[in-house]
């Protein structure tokens, strides 16, 4: 699947995401981490859930999204209108050094991601003034065994699921099985080969995306 492009929702969301980039590959675990023994075969009628993490620890339970849009947002000084998951609202989890990484990171998701449900598929919507890093099996079916991670700069969209084409089972070497449906997002820290941090669990502030089953 190549990566699609919404100039036509610019005007609203920003520009479009001629600049998301691929920047490094990613190593992932088996599955998805959010789930920590949650069924998903009891999804009603939402269409993801969202789990958020600060380094290797869930921050939080999953958050139900039903809504077709939702906003996920660091609170202080995000201003109003905003609908969804504060991760201000949440109590931190890192201890020692570790808690003021997390913290400095948190003060600059500020308005955070749109996470919106549209007919050609899910998009996401950098409004932090900051860049965020994704990893979606869906996104590239050509590199899909890859897993790369894709850079998406401050006021750029990019679709992350195309609900028409499914992505094919993956499975890597050394790790197992990899959830089709599971979209990584970290703010404001990548990682990869290149990055200190080789593995998303390394991030200070990242999100789970869970899309519902197929039906």
């Amino acid at each position: 699947m190549v990566v699609a492009i919404r100039a036509d929702l610019a005007q609203d969301h920003g520009e479009s995401t001629a600049d998301a980039r691929r920047t490094d590959h990613e190593r992932l675990t088996a599955g998805s981490l959010a789930t920590d023994g949650e069924e998903r075969q009891s999804w009603e009628t939402e269409w993801c859930r969202l789990a958020y993490w600060e380094l290797a620890q869930r921050v939080g339970r999953q958050f139900r999204v039903r809504v077709r849009a939702v906003d996920v947002f660091g609170g202080s000084g995000a201003g109003p209108g905003l609908s969804g998951l504060c991760l201000d609202a949440l109590d931190p989890r890192a201890e020692n050094a570790q808690a003021e990484q997390v913290r400095k990171i948190r003060s600059k998701i500020g308005l955070g991601v749109t996470l919106s449900l549209e007919s050609d598929g899910v998009w996401l919507y950098n409004r932090s003034q900051e860049p965020v890093f994704v990893s979606s099996p869906a996104l590239d079916a050509a590199a899909a065994k890859a897993l790369l991670v894709w850079r998406v700069a401050p006021g750029h969209c990019l679709c992350i699921f195309d609900p028409s084409t499914p992505p094919p089972a993956i499975s890597l070497p050394h790790v197992g099985p990899v959830d089709p449906r599971s979209v990584r997002i970290s703010f404001a820290k990548g990682w990869g080969p290149k990055y200190s941090r080789r593995d998303v669990t390394a991030c200070p502030c990242w999100l789970e995306v869970l899309l519902a089953p197929a039906s």
